[in-house]
């Protein structure tokens, strides 16, 4: 339960907020650990009581840009003076999100309790990934939790970034595809019947395009179902062979290598390492933990592999760079930069430069993917609707000059 409490520090301050506890006599412990001299304390007791489930399903979900700006601003209060209990009791009052505002709440209890930052932010696994409290964690120990925090927050607003933009560039392909499945649907489902009618009605023979596009409208009518039966068995078929050892090792192999697609997903996945590690190891994490957090981020099976081998490699005392090139996923300048890196010390930053160049890379690659796909698109679509057309009014034409 929450209590409401107004208390003094040891520098003669007066506070006042909310705490957790078990019972009124916890809560007193709680704030006394943390430096508190309670001078009153309420439970707090809402005008609606209800299970915390139905409160979790209530509540919107947590965006990436909130969290950019809880670290940022959790950054500038640190920066200023701030001390962390006090900056994450403001950033809670502030916040209009009341899942985070509720997270808050919790994490400041447990740091009150005598938790670590990092420790009370990897409860909440759902809002911070594992980098996320593993960098908090860094900054706790080497005191520079401000210098990390921004750092982190660049690095989540970057990736984030990237995904809206690749989403953005991909949603007008896909409404245009939408709209015409929508369109081709309705002109055979309603306006072709109508059409077949009307030259029925004259007796008129039906030409050669109208005859095909009627008979493929028939037999969509008697076979389509069975179509679409075997189109999901297959896609069934295939979704359950990929959740096999085998298959999902296939398939991540599959989305690394295909033609375009393929180098596109493997650039992001390489730049995503480089990011990470540059900032894990810039931080002050050593590099196989570092590589312990890469291989937990990654959703791809393959480079999930490559990135375990690389690991147990360094483990070993194989460095870095040298396991990269027994292994053809990491490509040469992500190699060779390593290896410099290593040589001259600077290897955060020569994994910062890898991981511009991949991303403006897979960057122009993604442009010039949708930049051929749209104009692919309209043509197609066009081809089929323009056919569609032709089929139908063709033989008006025909009757028409006969009547006139």
């Amino acid at each position: 339960m929450d209590y409401q409490y107004v208390a003094r520090t040891a520098d003669n301050r007066m506070v006042h907020g909310k705490v957790s506890a078990q019972s009124q006599e916890a809560a007193t412990d709680i704030l006394a650990y943390g430096g508190f001299n309670v001078l009153s304390l309420k439970e707090v007791v809402p005008f609606i009581k209800a299970s915390s489930k139905l409160n979790m399903s209530l509540t919107p979900e947590v965006s990436t840009m909130e969290v950019i700006m809880f670290t940022r601003q959790m950054a500038l209060l640190l920066e200023s003076g701030t001390d962390a209990v006090t900056s994450l009791e403001l950033l809670e009052a502030q916040t209009e999100n009341k899942a985070l505002a509720r997270i808050l709440h919790q994490v400041v209890s447990d740091v009150r309790a005598g938790q670590p930052l990092s420790e009370a932010l990897s409860r909440h696994k759902r809002v911070f990934s594992p980098l996320y409290y593993r960098l908090v964690s860094v900054g706790e120990k080497t005191g520079t939790l401000e210098v990390v925090l921004r750092r982190a927050a660049d690095y989540i607003e970057r990736a984030y970034v990237t995904r809206k933009s690749v989403k953005n560039a991909l949603t007008y392909p896909v409404v245009v595809i939408l709209v015409a499945i929508a369109v081709i649907a309705i002109m055979v489902t309603y306006v072709l019947p109508a059409f077949v009618g009307l030259y029925a009605s004259f007796e008129a023979e039906l030409p050669l395009p109208t005859r095909a596009l009627l008979a493929f409208t028939r037999w969509s009518q008697a076979y389509g179902m069975y179509v679409a039966i075997g189109l999901a068995a297959a896609v069934a078929a295939v979704f359950l062979y990929t959740r096999t050892p085998t298959g999902s090792m296939q398939w991540a192999r599959l989305m690394l290598t295909m033609p375009r697609i393929g180098r596109i997903n493997l650039l992001n996945e390489l730049s995503n390492c480089c990011r990470s590690l540059s900032l894990l190891y810039g931080s002050g994490l050593p590099l196989p933990e570092a590589m312990t957090l890469i291989v937990q981020g990654t959703s791809n099976k393959a480079m999930r592999q490559a990135y375990t081998d690389l690991q147990q490699a360094m483990i070993a005392g194989g460095g870095l760079s040298e396991p990269m090139k027994r292994n053809r996923l990491f490509l040469p300048l992500m190699v060779q930069m390593t290896a410099v890196g290593e040589q001259t010390g600077n290897l955060d930053h020569t994994l910062t430069t890898v991981a511009q160049s991949y991303e403006s890379e897979s960057d122009e690659k993604t442009k010039a993917m949708i930049a051929m796909l749209t104009p692919a698109l309209t043509i197609i679509i066009g081809g089929i609707v323009g056919f569609i057309a032709v089929s139908m009014l063709s033989e008006m034409y025909s009757i028409f000059g006969q009547a006139f």
